[in-house]
């Protein structure tokens, strides 16, 4: 083997070995050094929202403003997905069921799922594509403007004065928005199953209170709230770190959706799974 054709594969060596060193430094370490920088802005959002609330300096102003804004982009997005959310499950349980003579049990089932999986989950991706979005532009907006260095310069904190009323909100509309999914799931459900599906109202409702408990319902409304927290710190977290004009807010838009739907996912098997651990399901 000649000398010239040694050092080409030495070189190809380092090249490759050099490339996938970049890219575990530029993808796998960037993504731990995010999730740091999150869970840092979870807590200290936290403290201050606390102290805020103890010391009565809370910005109750803004906080209603983004609960009205919210709750103004979200409840009828949220409202159309709930519908169809309880006509499919309620189709697709009822046609299983009556294969098994089991027709009674379709408000069970639909009151497992929507309530245990379906609330929490269609609040929360709502959340993450209206609400989530929409902070992630506007604090961008701000970041590459200088206006967040300018309220640190006049002594201004911007998680005091933005991120944690914007937190509180997502979590407050992220509680109504959960309740307001099971309300409309059920209806729909016993809707559909009463009147298109031959079901009866006494043994729609019978199985729905059997199988359905208010633990179920308690749970729901946690995941959900858990769910505002994440979308509202990932999306503020990326709103401050954008970077580049105009197109890096764009950037941080599309990485606040996608990171908050991945982490509401995985979130949810681990709050699910533990759930199932310590609230087993069972008839009454």
């Amino acid at each position: 083997m000649s000398t010239d054709a040694v050092t080409s594969s030495d070189e190809g060596t380092r090249t490759g070995s050099g490339g996938a060193r970049r890219w575990f430094r530029e993808h796998v370490m960037a993504s731990f050094d995010t999730f740091g920088r999150q869970m840092g802005m979870f807590v200290e959002v936290f403290r201050v929202l606390i102290v805020d609330i103890v010391k009565r300096r809370f910005p109750f102003r803004e906080f209603i403003r983004q609960c009205a804004f919210m709750s103004s982009t979200s409840v009828f997005p949220t409202l159309l997905v709930a519908i169809p959310i309880g006509v499919i499950v309620s189709i697709q349980v009822s046609n299983i069921a009556g294969q098994i003579g089991a027709t009674s049990f379709s408000g069970a089932a639909t009151g497992l799922g929507v309530i245990r999986q379906g609330a929490p989950l269609v609040t929360s991706l709502l959340l993450a594509g209206a609400v989530g979005s929409a902070i992630a532009a506007d604090l961008g907006s701000r970041t590459i403007r200088d206006e967040i260095d300018a309220m640190r310069v006049m002594g201004v904190n911007p998680i005091q004065r933005l991120i944690s009323p914007r937190l509180l909100a997502t979590m407050v509309v992220s509680f109504l928005l959960c309740g307001f999914v099971c309300f409309v799931g059920f209806i729909t459900g016993y809707v559909f199953n009463v009147y298109f599906q031959g079901g009866t109202p006494g043994s729609y409702t019978g199985t729905f209170a059997s199988f359905a408990s208010t633990s179920d319902l308690a749970f729901a409304i946690i995941k959900a709230v858990i769910f505002g927290a994440i979308v509202a710190v990932v999306a503020c977290d990326r709103g401050l770190t954008t970077k580049g004009g105009p197109a890096g807010v764009a950037n941080s838009v599309n990485a606040a959706v996608v990171n908050s739907v991945l982490l509401l996912f995985t979130v949810n098997v681990a709050l699910t799974q533990l759930f199932a651990i310590l609230v087993p399901a069972r008839v009454v």
